[in-house]
């Protein structure tokens, strides 16, 4: 129904939000995974309105890997272990220096370009960020999170109507069960036999007679 569509909405929203800033600060890792999420969550809402159980459940197991990708980027930016972000650049496939959007464009931040600084790289160039109410990797570990969240309740959502589809196609099967027998009412027959019916004519000359 029409409160079903707006429940899996709701990670749409969110997944195309963070596919935005995603795309603004180069993460090509992100990406990928935001466009596949996007299309499960249209396969998922597919389902519900077609009443497609096996596509429900097909998104209930993508929202499992997505949980796990989620995790890892909490992980990636807390720096959890032996991730770095100064040595790691799996975001962007290592063909970039670029980071989080959110590292210039937090709330409060200050950017400052060093100038002449030996740090900068060719074609790069070294800032300061400072004043910062929330610094990125926090930013970005909540916006995980919020799609954590989103995932366990679209798995418990996308299980329990696809178990109510299959309940419903068993109950019409059950039903419908006679025809698929191919079961056909006996008909009655008659006991009657008909007999020809022999009809003549007279004239003048000529007498004909019926009989049975």
């Amino acid at each position: 129904g029409s409160v079903h569509r707006v429940l899996l909405s709701l990670p749409q929203v969110a997944a195309l939000q963070r596919q935005i800033f995603d795309f603004l600060g180069y993460q090509w890792a992100p990406i990928l995974a935001n466009f596949l999420h996007i299309m499960a969550v249209i396969l998922g809402i597919f389902g519900t309105v077609q009443y497609r159980s096996r596509y429900l459940i097909l998104y209930a197991a993508w929202l499992v890997l997505w949980v796990g990708w989620n995790a890892f980027i909490i992980c990636f930016y807390l720096e959890v272990g032996q991730l770095s972000q100064d040595r790691d650049f799996i975001m962007t496939f290592n063909t970039s220096l670029h980071r989080s959007w959110w590292m210039e464009n937090g709330p409060g931040c200050l950017v400052t370009p060093v100038l002449n600084s030996r740090l900068a790289l060719e074609d790069h160039h070294v800032i300061s960020v400072t004043g910062c109410l929330l610094d990125y990797p926090y930013i970005e570990a909540l916006s995980s999170a919020l799609q954590i969240f989103l995932a366990l309740f679209g798995f418990v959502f996308a299980c329990y109507v696809s178990k109510v589809f299959l309940e419903e196609e068993d109950s019409f099967d059950f039903i419908g069960g006679f025809d698929s027998y191919g079961y056909q009412a006996p008909q009655k027959t008659s006991h009657l036999q008909l007999q020809p019916l022999y009809t003549g004519c007279w004239t003048s000359t000529t007498t004909c007679s019926s009989g049975l």
